[in-house]
């Protein structure tokens, strides 16, 4: 069953399964032996490369130290492809392999994700998993997922989010899949892996985990398990995440965000998502850019879109996010909320518009070298009439969408991804 059909006949909330995690600086290095008590004796591992560090080079070698046979697929692109997925599935068909182990942050964990779901199908092709627990045998191999950013909370959700290639080039789709079975065996969050995340990547990291923090708690699921961690992230968030950016070698403010974005997914898990999520996946899906920048850029317009319906949350999140409310109204504590996100996304020197994106303003960017002829063709984000029309049909057909606090339509979301194109942030300031 689908959320929007959920969220209107039935009072029914269903609370979605965590995995089990070791979390804590020098936790990676507990990866072999945490693989041999699962069973695993050929593994493979999923990764981006992680270039300029050594991180997957140590982890493999410890694996291997313990008597693990290790096969490396380094190839996961940023907003991983199905093509990524597939070759991944390939590979672990052809060397007999009987585990994974994914290392990095959403797309090394999101492509594992997909890859365990065909593997358990016999090799079908991942997109015919979109949408929600469409796959059908529960039994895929184990996995463990290493995560070397704090954003995605990939690694204790339930849900993997994948690029379709196969779809008309002149309209590019990205797709959600949620499932239960794709949940991974073992999460381990070390610190110490972020310390050689980049600035900028950090900063975008950060804001995807106050993303994952504010849609939940003002989600139109309004699900009380999730209210207590959606809160709570989005006050370490806030805490922590300039000295994260800032001082990469800061222990505190790294775990702080670690904790931040695990108990941030944990809350987005059973509480839902909205429209901040939406456009980020309508973003790269056109223009291949990375996930929480597109949050970053869209949070502020979105929250200013929600506002009227859940100013009462918005009030408790400027609370959550260090702002002194006292003798304010709910209406004006919510607008002090907005303006701590906005000065949180300076602070931490993120770009304020899509359009202000391109080839030198993050280390991440993928503009104009995605897989089709599409992606060469989009060097540069246009945000003109045709390109807000494109963005917002595809948002409200994504499956973050119906768990928005605000009813969405064309003619009202149209606006908010016309303002995270080219409007400017001092319009929404009070």
């Amino acid at each position: 069953m689908q959320v929007d059909e959920l969220l209107k006949p039935f009072p029914i909330k269903e609370f979605h399964p965590f995995p089990r995690a070791l979390m804590g600086p020098g936790s990676h290095e507990m990866i072999g032996p945490e693989a041999l008590n699962l069973g695993f004796k050929k593994t493979l591992v999923m990764t981006s490369g992680l270039r300029g560090t050594d991180i997957v080079h140590k982890i493999v070698e410890s694996m291997r130290y313990h008597g693990l046979e290790v096969v490396v697929y380094d190839q996961v692109e940023s907003n991983p492809k199905d093509y990524n997925v597939m070759d991944s599935v390939a590979m672990y068909q052809e060397n007999g392999c009987d585990s994974f182990v994914s290392i990095g942050g959403g797309s090394s964990h999101d492509a594992c994700k997909g890859a365990r779901i065909s593997v358990a199908h016999d090799g079908r092709n991942v997109n015919e998993f979109e949408g929600f627990n469409k796959s059908e045998n529960p039994k895929n191999p184990p996995h463990i997922a290493v995560s070397t950013t704090a954003g995605t909370g990939s690694e204790t959700s339930w849900a993997y989010v994948i690029t379709d290639t196969t779809t008309d080039p002149d309209n590019p789709h990205k797709y959600v899949a949620f499932d239960d079975n794709s949940v991974t065996t073992l999460a381990i969050d070390d610190p110490v892996l972020y310390y050689d995340c980049p600035i900028d990547y950090t900063a975008q990291c950060g804001f995807d985990v106050l993303a994952h923090a504010s849609e939940p708690y003002i989600s139109r699921l309004n699900f009380p398990p999730s209210l207590g961690n959606a809160l709570h992230a989005v006050k370490l968030t806030a805490q922590h995440l300039r000295q994260a950016v800032w001082n990469g070698q800061d222990l505190p403010g790294r775990e702080g965000m670690m904790y931040a974005q695990y108990i941030a997914a944990q809350a987005f898990n059973s509480g839902g998502l909205g429209i901040i999520h939406s456009i980020s996946h309508a973003v790269s899906a056109f223009y291949d850019t990375h996930h929480g920048l597109n949050n970053a850029v869209a949070l502020p317009r979105v929250w200013a879109f929600n506002m009227p319906v859940a100013y009462k949350r918005f009030a408790e999140i400027a609370e959550a996010m260090g702002v002194d409310t006292h003798g304010m109204t709910d209406p004006q504590a919510a607008d002090a909320a907005l303006n701590a996100a906005i000065r949180l996304l300076r602070d931490v020197g993120i770009p304020e518009r899509f359009v202000d994106v391109n080839a030198d303003s993050y280390s991440k960017n993928r503009l104009g070298q995605g897989p089709t002829k599409f992606y060469e063709q989009s060097q540069e984000i246009k945000g003109d009439a045709g390109d807000v029309d494109r963005i917002t049909h595809h948002v409200l057909g994504d499956a973050c969408t119906p768990g928005n606090a605000k009813e969405c339509t064309f003619d009202t979301v149209r606006p908010v991804v016309e303002h995270c194109m080219t409007g400017d942030l001092d319009d929404l300031l009070t």
